[in-house]
């Protein structure tokens, strides 16, 4: 299967970070990384991630930047 298939399926996964990508579902996931429960077309997963990664930027910085 090809990244570039339209019938390819992917995972939103989520780092310690709270950053987001999209990755191939028939590949295992790299470590450091979950799955977010969501899964469908790039289109799908992508929808997904502009709704719920509205701040770039890292946890950590978020926290410093916070505290």
């Amino acid at each position: 299967m090809s990244l570039d298939n339209p019938e390819t399926q992917f995972v939103v996964v989520r780092n310690d970070e709270e950053q987001y990508a999209i990755w191939p579902g028939y590949k295992a996931i790299p470590a450091g990384w979950q799955s977010v429960g969501v899964s469908g077309d790039k289109a799908c997963c992508l929808a997904h991630i502009a709704s719920e990664w509205t701040d770039m930027r890292p946890r950590s910085l978020r926290q410093a930047m916070d505290a």
